[in-house]
């Protein structure tokens, strides 16, 4: 025979919902009187959210091509600045050119590395055991010299950090400084950006070992990336009222090297928009202002090395 109706109490179910940056957990519990069951399920977030910003595009412009390895380019005004092996270049107005040679006391790795940085009409180059310094405007007029201070890492508007470089090789060594004057220690890394999800500021890594490392604002490490290449830049763009880091393709010899924009939601990388593809392997990227990016790409075809602008542009 069955119970009859109302001879025992009703049953109470709750059910609740937590997530954390891997995996999300389900938990039901049943409650029937003085008894009760609880059941669990977990399953793991998936790699990248399906989600994808439409109306966001990046475009790349031509601006310098050279037979000589491009370290990195800056445009100050009218003028434009190229980081070689060999020397600094300014190429002014109608044409005119004037460089400073570089002469390491060392020779210098073999895959090297370089960063400008400029202020007004100063500036500023970063080398593997060499610094430089002095103006573009009204002249170029640089002296360098022999230096281990730490690079200056940019990051958008809102994001700077000290970098030491490895001697000899081609990555930071994990000393780094943050933006509040505090001495960190983190796993070496190729390139930093940082990405403002929500009014938080986070900080990405792209460690040796091809993943990205996702740190907190004490420099804490609490998620990685899988998917991205050793270089990663952060601009401010500000499409979807946020900041983006634009990031290589992994290494892939079947595919040609592309740069792609991303967001950060939970700290997963959200793409914004289709990845813009690039004539040969990404050889250099860094900040170019706080708004775009310059790419430097050896080209498959000439083997002329070719610097690019990137620049996002927000749909409607």
């Amino acid at each position: 025979m069955g119970t009859p109706a109302g001879s025992e109490s009703p049953a109470e179910a709750h059910l609740t919902l937590s997530e954390n940056p891997t995996q999300f957990l389900l938990v039901e519990e049943v409650r029937r009187g003085e008894e009760s069951q609880v059941w669990i399920a977990a399953w793991k977030r998936s790699e990248r959210p399906a989600v994808s910003v439409t109306g966001v595009t990046l475009e790349k412009r031509l601006i310098w091509e050279q037979d000589e390895p491009i370290l990195d380019v800056a445009l100050v005004g009218d003028r434009m600045a190229i980081l070689s092996p060999s020397k600094i270049t300014v190429q002014g107005p109608a044409g005119r050119q004037t460089s400073v040679p570089l002469a390491p006391a060392k020779p210098w790795p073999r895959d090297l590395r370089g960063r400008l940085r400029t202020s007004g009409g100063r500036l500023q180059a970063y080398l593997p055991g060499m610094g430089c310094s002095g103006s573009v405007e009204p002249a170029l007029n640089v002296e360098c010299h022999a230096s281990e201070e730490p690079w200056v890492l940019e990051s958008g508007s809102r994001g700077i950090l000290l970098g030491n470089f490895a001697a000899g090789r081609n990555y930071f060594d994990g000393r780094v400084v943050t933006q509040n004057g505090t001495p960190k220690s983190v796993a070496p890394f190729y390139s930093a950006a940082a990405v403002e999800e929500q009014g938080t500021l986070w900080w990405l890594l792209a460690l040796l070992d091809g993943r990205t490392q996702v740190l907190d604002n004490a420099f804490e490490p609490v998620a990685t990336i899988s998917g991205w290449g050793s270089d990663v830049v952060g601009i401010d763009a500000r499409c979807g009222g946020g900041s983006q880091v634009l990031a290589t393709r992994p290494g892939d010899a079947n595919e040609p090297d592309a740069v792609q924009a991303f967001g950060l939601t939970n700290h997963m990388q959200v793409p914004l928009g289709p990845a813009v593809p690039l004539p040969g392997p990404v050889t250099a990227l860094w900040p170019s202002g706080s708004t775009a990016a310059l790419a430097v790409a050896r080209d498959a075809a000439t083997g002329k090395y070719a610097a690019y602008v990137l620049t996002m542009v927000c749909g409607a």
